[in-house]
């Protein structure tokens, strides 16, 4: 071997053990969480919308754990916005369209679940990336108002932009329009959500957000919902090869926008790795369940009947949710959620680059 060679994997090796420093690590006061994208960052947005009860999580069994009550969270407790605004020293980030004219207390949540970067994804029963934008670009204007200009400018440009989106636009096609990708390629259908959002990130960015966190999609094909799809019950390969693609392809993106954007940061999740080493060896993360859900009716608790609101209400809970990496058909348990929130917040670069949260957010002390 020469050594050129030995020299770039060692260098490969040692970047996998640290957490890169190419985000500023110097300490700062506590900055603004603003949240956007669908239901693994939703926390209420959907009950002021006016939606069914299929985009929305406010009827128990959800929220028991921690809330012991339903927030519109769909999980069984904390999502992993929770956890990261926690860790950030923040409180709860509420859902923007819940929040009073006088209510900033840390930033605001604008995902709404069911929401794609596509607007047509769903279209009428949830707020699409591109409204959740606008609601940032009203949100601005209103801090500007209340605080004055260069407060607010300060809150928007320090704050950190975490996104979760892309999911639904392909999960939708798969369960009622399977056809679809025999008309458009799934690379021309990944490069219609990734313009997407990249014309939403450049809008952050334009209204003066400079730090985005990012976290790709997982692995679809393995969510209990897509199981009864296959013969077997196994992953569904159609999902998860458009999950690969998508998160090629924003990881593209994503570098691009730093060498475009002046001060543009960010921090990119690998959902899709942390999601399936937990479903592929769940005993070693503490899970005694990773194909069916906690919630649910049918094989796999597939069906999205949790809470009995969907127009079935007979359904199964199981007793231990933090048994389960899965909460209902197509959303973690609280347990899943606090391990990729950890990961997210001072994970090594195997799992979120170029930098992790506690960086971003440049804490001295997670």
């Amino acid at each position: 071997m020469s050594t050129l060679a030995l020299h770039i994997i060692l260098s490969a090796v040692l970047a996998s053990l640290f957490v890169s420093t190419r985000c500023d690590n110097q300490s700062r006061e506590d900055v603004a969480l603003f949240i956007f994208g669908d239901s693994i960052n939703d926390a209420g947005t959907n009950n002021y919308i006016n939606t069914t009860a299929g985009f929305r999580a406010n009827f128990p069994p959800y929220g028991e754990t921690f809330f012991r009550y339903p927030t519109g969270r769909f999980s069984d407790g904390r999502l992993i916005v929770d956890f990261i605004a926690e860790y950030a020293n923040l409180p709860l980030i509420p859902p923007y369209l819940q929040m009073k004219n006088d209510e900033f207390k840390g930033g605001a949540n604008f995902a709404s679940a069911g929401a794609g970067a596509l607007v047509d994804t769903y279209e009428g029963f949830v707020v699409d990336l591109k409204m959740q934008l606008k609601q940032l670009e009203q949100l601005a204007k209103k801090l500007r108002k209340e605080m004055g200009s260069e407060k607010a400018k300060r809150i928007i440009k320090e704050g950190v932009y975490l996104i979760s989106i892309g999911s639904n636009d392909y999960a939708r096609p798969i369960f009622s329009n399977p056809a679809l990708f025999q008309s458009i390629s799934m690379e021309d259908y990944v490069g219609m959500v990734i313009g997407n959002i990249t014309t939403v990130l450049k809008g952050i960015y334009e209204v003066g957000g400079k730090k985005f966190a990012m976290i790709g999609i997982g692995q679809l094909g393995c969510v209990p919902s897509m199981r009864p799809l296959t013969r077997n019950g196994a992953c569904l390969g159609e999902a998860n090869r458009i999950a690969q693609l998508h998160n090629v392809a924003l990881t593209s993106i994503l570098a691009k926008l730093e060498t475009q954007l002046q001060g543009f940061e960010y921090s990119n999740f690998d959902f899709y790795i942390t999601g399936s080493e937990r479903i592929q060896y769940p005993s070693k993360y503490g899970f005694k369940e990773a194909e069916t859900a906690c919630c649910g009716s049918g094989p796999y608790r597939a069906n999205s009947t949790c809470g009995g609101q969907r127009g079935v209400k007979e359904y199964s809970l199981c007793r231990h949710p933090e048994k389960y990496v899965f909460f209902d058909n197509g959303h973690p348990s609280e347990k899943a959620n606090q391990q990729f929130a950890q990961l997210m917040w001072n994970g090594s670069l195997s799992v979120i680059r170029p930098c992790n949260l506690k960086a971003l957010f440049k804490h001295e002390d997670a």
